[in-house]
């Protein structure tokens, strides 16, 4: 990758701008509703009903009432489904939101993010408490969420569509995941990349493009 190229950069959000740790939102589930995490994830995969809520095919209030009926509890309010399903956010560490407002003096940035309308609230309420940004709108060029769009990463249209929406050039443009599949799809269209991977964060792979 030749840094001198890069005009445009695409975070990822999940455990590149935000910590997470998705097996927390089964266990949630499984702690409302009585039963075992592993038998509350495999009816969820069996139904994709992430994949459906992140595509946009399920509302949030669908997304809701699908999970009263996959649970067997219909009584549940929306604040405690919304919790379960917020479990797997963790913190927003201030120095990665310090580092993209830097390097928005020299680059545009974007984020692209597999992602729902109740995880985004919940985002921006945690952002809002650590660092005062009201909303990940405040710090993008432009915002590109999967619900929104009706396709996800690594679907190559996602990308397709970040480039011609964005009007980047895919050899100017670097993204930022955490997923290897994800980034794999990006390469394959002459996107730059990079894989991020724990313990390493963005404030240790995009180091030298602030100074």
């Amino acid at each position: 990758m030749v840094k001198e190229q890069i005009k445009n950069i695409v975070f990822d959000l999940g455990d590149v701008i935000i910590n997470i740790d998705v097996p927390l939102a089964a266990k949630a589930f499984a702690e409302l509703s009585g039963q075992e995490a592993t038998a509350v994830q495999d009816v969820f995969k069996d139904v994709e009903i992430f994949r459906k809520f992140e595509t946009g095919t399920l509302s949030a209030a669908g997304f809701r009432a699908y999970v009263r009926e996959l649970l067997v509890n219909p009584d549940w309010e929306d604040h405690l489904i919304d919790t379960a399903w917020n479990a797997l956010l963790l913190d927003i560490p201030p120095k990665r939101i310090e580092l993209i407002q830097n390097l928005r003096q020299r680059y545009r940035l974007f984020l692209l993010s597999n992602t729902s309308s109740i995880h985004v609230e919940a985002v921006n309420k945690i952002l809002y408490q650590t660092t005062g940004v009201e909303q990940l709108q405040d710090l993008f060029e432009q915002v590109f969420l999967s619900y929104e769009m009706g396709v996800m990463k690594p679907d190559a249209a996602i990308y397709q569509r970040v480039l011609q929406e964005g009007t980047m050039q895919a050899h100017e443009t670097l993204f930022l995941d955490d997923n290897a599949d994800n980034i794999a799809a990006a390469a394959a269209l002459g996107i730059q990349t990079i894989h991020v991977q724990k313990p390493f964060t963005i404030l240790d792979y995009l180091a030298d493009y602030v100074s």
